[in-house]
């Protein structure tokens, strides 16, 4: 597939602008570390690999898609949101434009979409849009497809594991509950195709399968490592809740006894 004429430039100009505003954070002190600006480059360079690598060279015509889909909803994302673009653009932004990012991130509409059940559904739920409903077989290759597959996998992992500053952080019930139920939906999906092909296509039962296969076996991947990640927040912040408060007089140990 080849990739939209401004997809490339505009991933580039991303890439730098994010790579010149963490350079002007170090320079004034700031501790900004390198793994995110590799990990902004490495999100923007997955999501034209996902236009650009011929896949149908390589694989079956619905298992290439699979890989193009994988790569730009669920891969390309997960680096993307753990560079924390939001922070980076509220502590380099002028004054005006942080009160407007402000704004923004604090809008009745943004905290509705970023309520993880939310972002599951339009993510999740357009995937079974895009597969079940009887949609006209040309949609499958629409570049639009992909880019609202980025747009819609990216919105549910900020939601999910909440790193920039959002309005109301979910409870940690509400983000792994979500994840379980957003897996287990995706998880169903894949194994459905592994029957029936999307309406109005025709391809052959082992492309069906390989897709399905990639679909549900590559979902799980990514899937868990957003588990580890939100365990690790949640071991984290348990960790910090149980840390005595400095000057905070401790009891008396079993060694030092009591007077």
């Amino acid at each position: 597939m080849t990739p939209p004429a401004p997809l490339p430039v505009l991933v580039l100009v991303g890439c730098l602008l994010y790579t010149a505003c963490a350079a002007r954070l170090r320079r004034r002190g700031d501790r900004w570390p390198v793994r995110r600006d590799a990990g902004f480059w490495l999100g923007g360079g997955l999501l034209v690999a996902a236009f650009a690598v011929p896949w149908g060279a390589w694989l079956p015509p619905f298992t290439a898609h699979t890989a193009a889909h994988l790569t730009a909803g669920m891969m390309a994302p997960l680096p993307v949101v753990l560079s924390r673009p939001v922070t980076l653009a509220l502590r380099t932004l002028p004054p005006p434009g942080r009160r407007a990012l402000v704004s923004l991130t604090r809008s009745r509409l943004v905290t509705a979409l970023v309520f993880p059940p939310v972002a599951a559904v339009l993510d999740i739920g357009g995937l079974w849009l895009l597969y079940r409903a009887p949609l006209p077989p040309s949609v499958h290759h629409d570049p639009l497809v992909y880019l609202h597959l980025f747009a819609a996998g990216t919105l549910f992992t900020f939601a999910l594991l909440a790193v920039d500053p959002i309005r109301h952080r979910p409870g940690w019930a509400v983000r792994g509950g979500t994840l379980l139920a957003a897996s287990a939906a995706h998880a169903i999906l894949a194994k459905s195709l592994w029957a029936t092909g999307p309406s109005g296509t025709a391809h052959t039962p082992a492309d069906l399968h390989a897709a399905s296969q990639l679909m549900y076996y590559g979902g799980d991947a990514v899937e868990l490592v957003l588990a580890v990640l939100l365990a690790g927040q949640w071991y984290r912040a348990r960790g910090r809740c149980s840390r005595p408060h400095r000057g905070t007089r401790q009891p008396a140990t079993a060694q030092g006894g009591t007077r």
